[in-house]
């Protein structure tokens, strides 16, 4: 076997045994962790996190990245076993309810660990303002701080800010992000459409399909698509409102059946289903309410109600 082969071989051993080894210590950890637990006691509601910030890295041995994976997963699960615990689906930014206590900790462990794990800011700046809207700020703050480049990043802060109803610090915040070497053009239209125009329609329905396109989190995504559902489901419901007010101005009435309106349905474009009753961006008929005066979804609409 020539030299350069034998130094190859050297190289793949190294390699396997370097994950081994990490492998190991992750075990190694993650007992450790479970051993410095006590016995579960059924009349305490939440977890205790027993290895934070400095002593998660110390105990990570140095494979701070499989410690960051680690505690990701972690985060994950206790949001899926909190979601389990109720009887209907939550949507994933709207977990205010679920009392999230470890949530923020354990992000925070997970970005000390590995500051540039960027799918755990992503979700801090989702997920957390429902639970903690000020940790959710400051994890994202010091995602930024550790990567002033990563535009994405503030593309998620200027989101919170946008939750709050804080449109200028959104604005400020986007144009940050927009003077960053890779970010696209649109972060600095967004800037201008926050000044301007922060709480419309519009600028919520940019925002989410900027979301949907970015993002790879599948939870996320999903999110990002029932929000545009809901915006375009809005629209409608405006336009609907309008034709049932002609309606009863004119008749003296309010609508008995949606097929009494059914021509104009056809004018406006409007999809219906068999019975001549329009059909919401999900595909689920609208129904009449308030004596046929007014227009609502369908509660098992996919269609976000709130």
């Amino acid at each position: 076997m020539t030299g350069s082969g034998q130094k190859g071989r050297s190289r793949e051993l190294a390699l396997v045994l370097g994950i081994v080894v990490g492998l190991a210590a992750v075990f190694v950890v993650s007992r450790a962790i479970d051993a410095r637990r006590p016995a579960p006691d059924p009349t305490l509601e939440e977890e205790k996190l027993y290895v934070t910030g400095s002593a998660a890295r110390r105990a990570s041995l140095g494979f701070n990245g499989l410690m960051a994976d680690w505690y990701w997963m972690r985060a994950l699960q206790y949001v899926g076993r909190k979601i389990m615990s109720v009887p209907d689906n939550v949507p994933i930014d709207d977990l205010g309810a679920l009392n999230l206590k470890l949530l923020a900790p354990l992000l925070d462990v997970s970005t000390s660990l590995d500051p540039r794990f960027m799918e755990a800011y992503e979700y801090a700046a989702v997920v957390l303002p429902a639970v903690n809207v000020e940790e959710a700020i400051r994890i994202t703050r010091k995602g930024i701080a550790a990567n002033p480049n990563e535009w994405r990043l503030y593309h998620h802060l200027g989101y919170i800010y946008w939750q709050r109803g804080d449109f200028q610090t959104a604005a400020e915040i986007y144009g940050a992000g927009a003077a960053t070497p890779d970010a696209p053009q649109w972060m600095q239209a967004m800037k201008a459409r926050m000044a301007a125009e922060g709480g419309s329609r519009g600028t919520a329905r940019e925002i989410y399909r900027r979301m949907y396109d970015e993002t790879a989190d599948k939870q996320v995504k999903d999110m990002a698509h029932r929000r545009l559902l809901q915006l375009d489901s809005l629209d409608q419901r405006d336009i609907l409102r309008r034709l049932l007010t002609v309606y009863s101005t004119k008749t003296g009435h309010c609508v008995s059946a949606w097929r009494e309106v059914g021509p104009a349905l056809q004018v406006l474009r409007i999809a219906v289903d068999s019975n001549g009753a329009p059909l919401d961006p999900a595909g689920t008929p609208y129904r009449l309410v308030k004596g046929g005066c007014d227009v609502d979804l369908d509660p098992k609409s996919e269609v976000p109600s709130k």
